[in-house]
């Protein structure tokens, strides 16, 4: 008998050797095991905290320890309902044949039986006490289980098996404590036989314990902790650069996938010619990252460095060989970059551009080039609105896609419109040009930089325009998960792009103007409609992550155009305004006031007669009414709705007095029409920002 199992808790091991892991989704991996062995634990009521979980990951394991599992699940009280007590007695007083029969289903005697009080009247019910069970025998289950919940999109079988994974399986292990649990996963035998590095200590490796698992494998040259092996890289690539007196850029992607292909990684740093760095540092940088997995260094002053760090996944006893041979290797990548950017500038976009005529961009909406058309005339346009020069923003929105055709874009596509820039530099366009073709993109995700120049912008925004009003005219909406078209990111990259460069713009028109261009719509007004409410339905996912509430959105929404940074304005107004104490109340009033409004039917706030007002309540909210629209009009006029709104809070007392002293509805038809006008002016001035009854939902 297991020395665990009358013990509170004990350490508990499982790990999987695998082939080699697909080194783009190990983490991902990892963190899901872990996640749903603790699902499983907490539904088995063998529940862990998280701090007691560990992972460990490398290119052939999978592994979780818990350092703390309970050996043995609580008993737990079970509680059987039966038929009522009402029917559970013959004329007689004797058992029903209803109640002998559920004391049967649960094997006992009628007498055994107890009641229960319940929300339908009294009940028999039958009362037990479960035994927990060992977590030894409880473990193999629930690990098969983690297993098979694991997000893998494809899985594969192996040998003449049934059983699927990821990638081939070789060897499992589950300890608790230093005993092995007995079971069955994935069509293999627990054991404790796991295996070390596959060069340095290709030979089994016997783990004694949960707890001695790290260091062992530590002896057998693998750092198992995807965490602990991502730090020594970053400190070992960070320690090469700085002996070449650089730094190293380490992007987290890169991190990760470098981390998720070696298990003892040893950082190298190499060199390529300098005459390469005359070649877009972008694409060197892709050469060195996407094809090779290198880390690229930067100097003080930010430039390119004609060096790299390798990591490998071996300890060389010569090390420079090892150097010397991934300096072999990034040669012809980083020659092969230079051949693109010399032959790509012996042509000019204009030229390049010529060849995006018979590339079709959709079906319906023709090709690449004639979308550049479209481009153009419409960046001019918003050029013009918001200020930037209009001539350059439509040259650019010519050139735009001019690089699509280019050797560079066609061999790395994450140049597009990089390529372009140093293109048009090269051939002497004007920097503004140049730059809005480069950054026409951006963002490109969340995170990314915005465009910096107006013709940037424009041209920008006249792209995602173009693409939502030509996808939705032609009836192409995203669904679900669908969006080739990637509509929400263009809807939401409009929204950077506006709010962070302070772009006074409604969109509604622009998507007007947009959706004229194609000869395929008929109607342009309804498309533009639709984009424009696409497009403003992003926010509510934008407000979401800032942590503002979904109320806060709708009550904007109710009431505001298309101009995205007066809404902007309007909603954090609207927070601020959500955060005092007079909200409540005075959204509570609104949706008082709205549904009295709503039953009287048309109301005309401008037949309001200041000599019918006959309560003192209601000359008082009179006069606070006219006060706090002298303050607050000017205020709404130049965009500064938080002041506003504050300015509005001192109607609370007021229109609680209102409410609680004046009968609206007087008999009176006179007075009854003078009050509703009053309540219409006061519902009208909150409306010039928002609809604040929205408000009183969250709290009602």
């Amino acid at each position: 008998m297991s020395k665990h199992l009358h013990s509170a808790t004990a350490p508990f091991l499982v790990e999987l050797g695998t082939e080699e892991l697909p080194p783009t989704a190990l983490s991902k991996l990892s963190a899901a095991f872990a996640a749903e062995l603790q699902t499983g634990l907490a539904q088995a009521r063998l529940a862990v905290e998280a701090k007691q979980v560990e992972c460990f990951a490398s290119p052939r394991r999978l592994a979780v320890r818990i350092r703390a599992l309970p050996t043995l699940q609580p008993e737990q009280q079970i509680e059987k309902l039966g038929p009522a007590v009402a029917a559970a007695f013959d004329k007689e007083g004797q058992p029903s044949k209803a109640a002998l029969g559920f004391a049967r289903s649960n094997g006992v005697e009628f007498e055994q039986l107890q009641r229960a009080e319940t929300d339908k009247g009294e009940r028999l019910c039958f009362r037990s006490t479960e035994a927990g069970q060992p977590a030894a025998d409880l473990m193999p289950g629930i690990v098969a289980r983690a297993l098979a919940a694991l997000p893998i999109p494809k899985r594969m079988r192996w040998g003449a098996s049934r059983v699927e994974f990821v990638r081939p399986v070789h060897w499992l292990i589950m300890l608790l404590g230093e005993d092995i649990v007995d079971g069955e996963v994935l069509g293999l035998r627990a054991g404790r036989s796991s295996y070390g590095h596959r060069f340095h200590a290709p030979q089994a490796i016997q783990i004694q314990s949960a707890i001695s698992y790290e260091q062992q494998l530590g002896d057998a040259h693998v750092v198992a902790s995807f965490d602990a092996r991502r730090e020594m890289i970053v400190q070992q690539v960070q320690a090469c650069a700085e002996s070449l007196g650089g730094s190293a850029v380490i992007e987290k992607d890169l991190l990760d996938e470098v981390t998720a292909l070696v298990e003892k990684p040893v950082a190298l740093a190499g060199a390529f010619d300098a005459a390469f760095l005359r070649v877009p540092h972008e694409a060197l940088v892709y050469s060195m990252s996407e094809h090779q997995k290198y880390f690229h260094l930067r100097d003080s002053s930010g430039a390119l460095m004609p060096n790299f760090v390798a990591v490998s996944n071996i300890e060389s006893k010569d090390a420079s060989k090892v150097i010397i041979g991934n300096e072999r290797v990034i040669r012809p990548r980083l020659a092969d970059a230079a051949f693109f950017f010399d032959t790509d500038c012996k042509h000019s976009l204009a030229t390049l551009r010529e060849r995006l005529r018979p590339i079709v961009f959709q079906q319906k909406l023709g090709t690449v080039f004639e979308k550049t058309e479209r481009i153009a005339a419409l960046a001019k346009s918003i050029a013009a609105t918001i200020g930037a020069d209009a001539s350059q923003a439509q040259q650019a929105g010519q050139l735009c896609k001019a690089d699509l055709a280019s050797d560079m874009v066609l061999e790395f596509d994450k140049m597009q419109g990089i390529a372009g820039g140093y293109y048009a530099r090269h051939e002497g366009l004007h920097n503004n040009v140049a730059l809005a073709i480069e950054q026409h993109y951006f963002p490109r995700h969340a995170g990314d930089q915005v465009p910096t120049s107006g013709e940037a912008c424009a041209v920008a925004m006249a792209d995602r325009l173009d693409t939502l009003t030509g996808i939705f005219g032609i009836g192409q909406l995203p669904s679900g998960s669908k969006d080739p078209f990637a509509l929400r990111r263009a809807s939401i990259g409009l929204l950077q792009i506006i709010l962070q460069n302070n772009l006074v713009v409604d969109l509604a028109e622009l998507a007007l103007a947009a959706a004229k261009q194609h000869a395929v719509i008929d109607d342009a007004r309804a498309t533009a409609q639709q984009v424009g409410d696409y497009v403003f339905d992003r926010f509510a996912a934008h407000y979401q992550e800032q942590g503002l509430a979904t109320e806060v959105f709708q009550a904007v929404r109710c009431v505001a155009g298309y101009n995205a940074l007066d809404f902007d304005a309007r909603v954090q107004a609207v927070a601020s305004f959500t955060a005092r104490d007079e909200s409540q109340s005075l959204a509570a009033a609104n949706k008082r006031v709205g549904n009295i409004l709503e039953k009287a039917g048309t109301v005309d706030a401008n037949s309001f007669d200041l000599a019918l007002l006959a309560e003192p309540a209601e000359q008082a909210l009179c006069t606070a009414l006219d006060a706090a629209a002298t303050q607050c009009q000017p205020l709404f006029e130049a965009g500064d709705y938080r002041e506003g709104l504050l300015a509005l809070t001192s109607l609370r007392e007021p229109v609680d007095a209102f409410f609680d002293n004046v009968m609206v509805n007087a008999d009176d038809p006179k007075l009854r029409d003078n009050r509703l006008a009053l309540l219409a002016r006061l519902r009208a001035l909150f409306l010039s920002v928002a609809d604040i009854s929205v408000l009183a939902v969250a709290k009602a």
